[in-house]
């Protein structure tokens, strides 16, 4: 079968390194792809959003299977496009991803579903929104309600910065038509930890569980990135929780979208607080998380492509997973200055002696092909992912592969996995 994936970041690479193990797959394309995903397959050189390009390039190379990474074009509709051209599409449709690109749909699904959150309250208006959080004397947490690349959270120990960070998004409107509403919510307080699931409609496949690390430095301080590392699995998540939010949120969710006229198909995140009174949502994401998916995918064992068709055909319940048991860590390395102001271009070098230690992938995020160099094209560059026979060897050994990588002004946060390692004590 013939595969178009479309994106080109780190979660692509993953996706398209695991793909590309498949014994079922005749030809791996990639829109547009990075110098990681070239490895892979065939990069095409579509933008994500230029849905009559990718429609007419799949039904000229006969594709089989249309995989959506980032989601922007999901919240456009290309999933609807592809399907109504009678091509199999992997990802939710436009109505259906509004439980990502709005997150005031998402409370609202919530509430109706019963599903534990934070208290919030939504506005498209600043005025209402500062006389909300003046009110308040507890930290807040402001959300841009549409898509802003995972940084569109800003967490307020004291309201007046709340206020200062709705001015930002609904005022200066540093994520544009993203910050047109927003959303406030309580604080919650636990362990945050990321859970992955497929499902095809009706059936839910839970993947390993996962950590990220959002803020920019070490001891989660600073503003919010898209990620700068994650972990799997996450200690935290135990075999009883698991099946507590499977029964209190990812069922109700899924119940909640046929209910709403939007069936989900796709694989559907869930970003959670475990708190001391339970698992409580955080965020809905309608696609593989990134850095999540690196050390995940690192771990499945299984073939993915008859995974991905079996969500679009409605037959999960015949899919069974293996998984390496062995633990997997990623860590991000950031050009200088993300996630504000950073430069381009910078040249890499020390990716083949990072590959050549035991258990290593790089994965490329924001890179790109220059003459015959790799340069740095973009906030995150790589996912270093390593596994071990323990977090903490997997770690030691993902760290002794980002040393040998170099590029100016390389950032990474140093801290990677350390809750996993202080909480199994190993």
């Amino acid at each position: 079968m013939n595969v178009l994936l479309i994106g080109s970041g780190g979660r692509e690479h993953a996706i398209a390194w695991k793909l590309a193990q498949s014994k079922n797959l005749s030809k791996l394309y990639i829109a547009p792809g990075n110098p990681g995903t070239a490895v892979c397959g065939e990069n095409v050189s579509i933008a994500v959003n230029d849905t009559d390009k990718l429609l007419g390039f799949a039904k000229q190379n006969d594709i089989g299977l249309v995989v959506v990474g980032p989601e922007d074009p999901l919240a456009a509709g290309i999933v609807d496009a592809f399907e109504a051209a009678g091509i199999k599409a992997f990802g939710p449709s436009a109505g259906a991803a509004k439980l990502e690109a709005d997150k005031a749909f998402a409370k609202q699904l919530m509430r109706s579903a019963a599903i534990s959150t934070a208290e919030g309250q939504i506005f498209d208006r600043f005025k209402d929104a500062k006389t909300y959080i003046a009110s308040r004397d507890e930290p807040v947490v402001i959300k841009a309600a549409g898509l802003a690349k995972g940084k569109g959270v800003f967490v307020c120990n004291d309201p007046a910065d709340g206020i200062l960070a709705a001015e930002k998004i609904m005022c200066d409107k540093i994520f544009g038509p993203a910050g047109d509403k927003i959303v406030v919510e309580d604080k919650l307080i636990g362990e945050e930890t990321s859970i992955l699931a497929f499902v095809d409609g009706r059936n839910i496949y839970i993947m390993e569980s996962s950590q990220d690390h959002k803020p920019i430095g070490d001891g989660d301080i600073g503003p919010n990135t898209g990620g700068m590392g994650a972990y799997s699995p996450a200690p935290v998540v135990t075999e009883a929780l698991i099946d507590q939010i499977t029964r209190e949120i990812l069922v109700p969710v899924v119940d909640g979208m046929n209910r709403n006229g939007t069936p989900y198909k796709g694989v559907l995140y869930a970003g959670l607080m475990i708190t001391a009174g339970g698992p409580r949502v955080l965020e809905f994401n309608v696609r593989f998380g990134d850095p999540e998916t690196q050390p995940i995918l690192t771990r499945l064992k299984s073939d993915l492509l008859p995974v991905l068709l079996a969500v679009c055909d409605g037959t999960l319940d015949t899919v069974t997973l293996q998984w390496d048991q062995r633990p997997a860590v990623c860590v991000v390395m950031a050009s200088g200055g993300y996630p504000g102001n950073y430069e381009k271009g910078k040249r890499i070098t020390g990716l083949d002696e990072a590959e050549q230690i035991k258990d290593i992938v790089v994965f490329h995020a924001g890179t790109a092909a220059k003459n015959s160099d790799i340069v740095t094209a973009g906030g995150r560059v790589l996912g270093v992912t390593a596994l071990g026979r323990t977090i903490a060897e997997a770690k030691a050994r993902a760290y002794e592969a980002v040393d040998k990588i170099k590029f100016d002004g390389a950032y990474c946060r140093r801290d990677i996995a350390d809750k996993a390692i202080k909480k199994v004590n190993y």
